[in-house]
């Protein structure tokens, strides 16, 4: 049986997959910050970082896993 899995991650394995850019849901990147999702829109705002646009939907986005890592790292 197949686990759940969201929208904004099926969107994620499309993108990773015809892309050369690798893109993590904001879900995603917050849980490596310690953050809530909430709480990572909020940091993703205030931080300027990239938003990659997901079709069809102003509100979703996916942010590029580099930009992450290197906030991981300097922190």
């Amino acid at each position: 049986m197949h686990g759940f899995e969201d929208w904004n991650l099926k969107a994620k394995k499309t993108f990773n997959a015809t892309s050369n850019e690798v893109v993590l849901t904001v879900t995603e990147a917050g849980s490596l910050l310690g953050l809530s999702k909430d709480q990572m829109k909020a940091y993703v705002d205030k931080s300027g970082l990239t938003k990659v646009p997901i079709m069809r939907s102003v509100h979703r986005y996916l942010l590029l896993k580099s930009e992450i890592d290197e906030i991981v790292k300097n922190t």
